[in-house]
């Protein structure tokens, strides 16, 4: 192996420094790209009803992941340790996925539902697209003693950056149009943000700081200097 290319050879403080960050955007990306109904605790949106009177089965609140939606009752509400919830998927989109009854629990029909959620299929696939894109860049960051492999590891962060900035923007205004609409067609439901929106927006925030670092080596520039090595 040349020695450019050993891990950490040159560099050191900004490579680990890249690898931090552009692990724990991986980490987020893939746990908002793999959440609800696989991983239970995170989900992107959530509508629910604010209940009276004694608690009761029925559903009062759906919480919608990328692979699909679960739904809960006073009497099985959402909690970190309870994945009891009714759930449909895991399947890419939620066309046809929720019985219509159980909408109908909380006052929400599937048309009303579909117009909220639609273009959401388009990007949900893109979780995971920009997760991988992080663990490339994270592999390559290792080699910043290379020239090539750092421009490398620079493009690759981009595009993380970028598929994340798409990622957070779209699950942002699909909540609003959801949070704006829902309520206006039926009353008594709100929509809530879910905490796998401010997981990519600390993934989107995470992989910027690795592209500024890694332009900083690429460029020699922000008080990086171009060194010498003796192998």
């Amino acid at each position: 192996m040349k020695p450019e290319y050993k891990p950490l050879r040159a560099y050191r403080t900004i490579s680990l420094v890249c690898v931090f960050l552009l692990f724990s955007a991986f980490v987020l990306l893939l746990l908002v790209g793999v959440s609800l109904p696989i991983v239970h605790p995170v989900y992107i949106m959530r509508v629910y009803a604010t209940p009276t009177g004694p608690k009761t089965s029925l559903d009062t609140e759906l919480r919608f992941g990328v692979w699909g939606v679960c739904a809960y009752s006073q009497l099985n509400p959402p909690s970190v340790l309870n994945d009891d919830g009714l759930c449909y998927g895991p399947r890419l989109g939620y066309q046809d996925v929720i019985p219509a009854s159980i909408l109908a629990q909380i006052g929400l029909s599937t048309a009303l539902l579909d117009a909220a959620l639609k273009g959401l299929l388009a990007v949900l696939i893109i979780h995971i697209v920009a997760a991988g894109f992080s663990l490339a860049g994270l592999f390559t960051s290792l080699f910043l003693a290379s020239h090539g492999m750092t421009i490398l590891s620079l493009v690759l962060t981009v595009i993380t950056a970028i598929l994340a900035t798409v990622v957070f923007v779209v699950d942002v205004v699909i909540t609003a149009v959801a949070r704006a609409k829902i309520p206006e067609f039926a009353s008594g439901l709100q929509v809530g943000v879910g905490n796998g929106v401010w997981m990519v927006l600390a993934a989107l925030v995470a992989s910027w700081a690795g592209v500024v670092f890694l332009s900083a080596r690429a460029c020699f520039c922000c008080g990086v200097r171009r060194r010498d090595y003796k192998y």
